[in-house]
């Protein structure tokens, strides 16, 4: 629950803090005095809309702070705990600053945020009704919401919705991979004649550089030949051969090492010379008397290498480029091949899925009728104690063109707040006033159930008094057991039932509008109550009646109340 809320500079708000309690807090002043802005500051801490309207005539911004306690709240902080953001001692402090040229920056516990973080959480802690058109009880996901929860149907309906994706994710993946079968099966013919030409060439690896080197050899055999033929002659079987030459430097060079030893290691290097020079020239003759003059392998060979460039040419610069070419194809006709068999497993996943889908989302759609009519009953039953005699609550089930994640069925919460006319929207046939006392008959009816921690509602009493009042009043405290209720009123009778009370008062500072905030204690209370009221606050017989609305209000009252009331 919220423990304070600070707002400094806020339209006419100055510097305002609230030290909020559990139960019931109510909100009180003089109409104008700026009771409502209290909730449009809580609303901008929240992460509603911020503009630069909001910020204090002469102020540089406006700056929204609360502290809630977030023990027990698991929601919250599980998404605290995806965001990496702590709460100290299960405290969560938020913040939202709104400058003057209309930009706005918002933290929570000290790191900054968005103000679309700020609404998630927010949306987790308070739930705030005021007379405006945008209020979650005229959203349809909000009251499919609340009759689930009504009828304890959450979990079923959280099924359903998961279903519901897994048979989204089926359809899509099937219509993928229909789609690619679609686009293969249009060039199958082509992706055949394209692989058919080059696994018919049968193609290697390196083919084409082996190609090449032997028909060079080929082409220059007579070359080849004769020179290599004249290589060996020159250096071991001619007329003063290189290595003839060579034995007989070795020679002379080891009687010389026999004179100094020191030549000996260039003999070596001799000797070795003409063995190295003597097997070269054995392997020239041995390649050039090998080379064959093969005009027909010449031929062969050349006529391979068209087949091949044409091939490269056709799909890929080299030879491997279009080996790489052919595996491609032969992936794209396994696939077109295979996905038949996929598309029949998928085809088969999908129906046993949405069968699954459809069992649960009509079981789901049996229990929200019956708690329909139950829920609408509940309502009945408090409407005439809140105001609205004669009115009556509807719940409508509609036909949707498509089924949809959260079931079978569109919902819409309609009402008559008059007899004898029919049932309409919400927000056609209901006042703001109205609204919040809708919202009030739905909260008593899902006390116990609904665990949201903070109500907030904003001029919940407009239109109603006497008797009513009271009823309005019960209600709250009845809503307020175990949780946190703030309301705005301008009524003695809902005043009085508060276990905490603020005021609100407008005064004049150094020529310009302030509005201040106190809370107040037992003694200032009777006073505001007796103004609310409408008699003098300082006479006697004022001062005794809202001391015997208190006293009535509340049976077990705090010790400093029952001191000032005697």
């Amino acid at each position: 629950m919220l423990i304070e809320l600070r707002i400094r500079n806020f339209a006419v708000l100055e510097d305002l803090a609230m030290a909020l309690g559990p139960g019931l807090n109510v909100v009180s002043g003089e109409t104008g005095a700026g009771k409502s802005i209290v909730v449009n500051a809580l609303e901008v801490l929240l992460g509603g809309r911020a503009s630069s309207g909001i910020v204090r005539a002469g102020a540089a911004r406006a700056v929204v702070e609360g502290v809630a306690d977030i023990e027990g709240l698991a929601e919250v902080v599980a998404v605290l705990e995806e965001l990496g953001l702590e709460a100290d001692d299960h405290l969560l402090v938020l913040r939202r600053e709104v400058r003057s040229e209309g930009r706005s920056r918002g933290w929570v516990n000290g790191s900054p945020v968005t103000a679309g973080v700020l609404r998630r959480i927010g949306s987790l802690l308070v739930d705030i009704h005021g007379q405006h058109e945008h209020q979650r009880l005229l959203s349809a996901d909000f009251q499919r919401e609340v009759l689930d929860l009504f009828g304890g149907n959450h979990e079923l309906a959280e099924l359903v919705a998961a279903a519901h994706r897994r048979v989204a994710g089926l359809e899509r993946r099937l219509a993928e991979l229909e789609e690619r079968r679609r686009e293969l099966a249009s060039r199958a013919d082509f992706i055949r004649f394209r692989l058919g030409e080059i696994r018919g060439a049968k193609l290697r690896a390196g083919e084409d550089e082996e190609l090449r080197a032997e028909a060079a050899r080929l082409a220059n055999a007579d070359l080849l030949a004769r020179e290599t033929l004249a290589l060996q002659t020159l250096l071991h079987s001619g007329e003063d051969a290189v290595a003839d030459r060579l034995s007989r430097a070795a020679t002379r060079l080891r009687r010389l090492a026999e004179t100094d030893p020191a030549l000996a290691p260039l003999a070596a290097a001799l000797d070795d010379a003409y063995h190295r020079v003597a097997d070269a020239a054995a392997e020239l003759g041995a390649y050039g008397g090998a080379i064959d003059h093969d005009p027909a392998r010449l031929d062969a060979l050349r006529e391979r290498q068209v087949v091949l460039q044409a091939l490269m040419r056709k799909y890929g610069p080299t030879l491997a480029a279009v080996i790489e070419t052919g595996e491609a194809l032969a992936r794209e006709l396994d696939e077109l091949e295979g996905g038949a068999l996929d598309a029949a497993t998928l085809r088969s996943r999908l129906e046993s899925t949405r069968a699954e889908w459809r069992s649960a989302a009509e079981e789901l759609s049996a229990r929200r009728r019956s708690a329909a009519a139950s829920l609408s009953d509940r309502a009945d039953s408090i409407f005439p104690s809140l105001g609205l005699a004669g009115g009556r609550f509807v719940v409508e089930f509609g036909e949707l063109r498509a089924p949809a994640a959260h079931g079978l069925e569109r919902i819409r919460f309609l009402a008559t707040m008059n007899p004898g006319f029919p049932p309409g929207p919400l927000s056609q046939i209901a006042s703001g006033g109205e609204l919040s006392r809708v919202m009030l008959a739905l909260k008593s009816v899902l006390t116990g159930i609904d665990d949201l921690p903070t109500l907030v509602f904003d001029e919940i009493d407009a239109g109603v008094g006497g008797v009513v009042a009271a009823s309005v009043g019960e209600r709250l405290v009845e809503v307020a057991r175990g949780r946190q209720v703030v309301a705005i009123t301008h009524l003695a009778r809902i005043a009085a039932r508060a276990a905490t009370h603020f005021a609100v008062e407008k005064r004049t500072v150094d020529g310009a509008a302030a509005t201040q905030l106190r809370r107040l204690g037992a003694g200032e209370r009777v006073r505001e109550i007796a103004r609310m009221l409408g008699g003098d606050p300082d006479s006697e017989s004022s001062l005794n009646h809202a001391r015997s609305l208190l006293g009535s209000a509340a049976p077990d009252p705090p010790e400093e109340a029952e001191a000032d009331l005697q």
